[in-house]
């Protein structure tokens, strides 16, 4: 476990948001956030450092787009500390059950309705800390019966999940393969559940992936 630099410096392949009023909560309502617990470091494959890399790389994990392109839930917001101030998601990826028919997009339908790991994506980009490093947001949630609340301890079982997919083995998709070291950081969310959403405790842990093309 490290500590996080109280200095800017773009080297460490993410900036801690907060140095320039971010935060690791995102505005999922007016007082409420949930923590972004994972980040993908700049110093990773630079493919999945673009919108359409990333992507790629999430079905590698076993997310993927919402089911159909449809949008179901609210529009979260992060603010990274970067100098773009709050900013929409740029990515909502859920997790898929199954490849066939129809590919990972229907997979994830199953997601919708059964519930299962999902996550929200931002890039650190703004011009006072562009570390192009992706932040997202992982929890487990419920099925639609139960509205997609996250269920207990849902921050941390979805974090390592995504983790778990990202460091057990090599991941591909198609013929682009990866794999993914951890490093876990503490300090840059406060354990417990003081201002997250759903009052659902999380234990503080932010997971820094640095992800290497094979």
């Amino acid at each position: 476990m490290t500590g996080v630099d109280s200095e800017i410096d773009l080297t460490n392949g993410w900036v801690d948001p907060r140095i320039l009023g971010g935060r690791l909560l995102d505005f999922t309502t007016r007082h409420k956030g949930e923590p972004l617990n994972v980040i993908i470091s700049s110093k990773s494959d630079p493919y999945i450092l673009s919108e359409i890399g990333f992507s790629i790389y999430a079905k590698s994990l076993g997310f993927s787009s919402e089911c159909l392109g449809l949008h179901y839930g609210n529009i979260h917001q992060a603010n990274l500390g970067d100098g773009n101030e709050r900013q929409d998601e740029q990515m909502l990826a859920r997790q898929y059950y199954f490849m066939r028919p129809g590919g990972p997009v229907l997979g994830t339908c199953w997601e919708s309705l059964a519930g299962g790991n999902h996550f929200r994506s931002w890039k650190q980009n703004g011009t006072k800390a562009n570390s192009g490093a992706w932040f997202l947001g992982v929890s487990k949630e419920e099925h639609s019966g139960k509205h997609h609340m996250i269920i207990p301890d849902g921050y941390n079982i979805g974090r390592d999940f995504l983790v778990a997919q990202a460091i057990s083995s090599p991941t591909h998709w198609n013929s682009l393969w990866w794999q993914a070291e951890v490093e876990w950081v503490e300090g840059l969310l406060e354990p417990g559940n003081d201002g997250v959403n759903h009052g659902i405790d999380q234990d503080g842990f932010v997971a820094v992936l640095t992800v290497t093309r094979l």
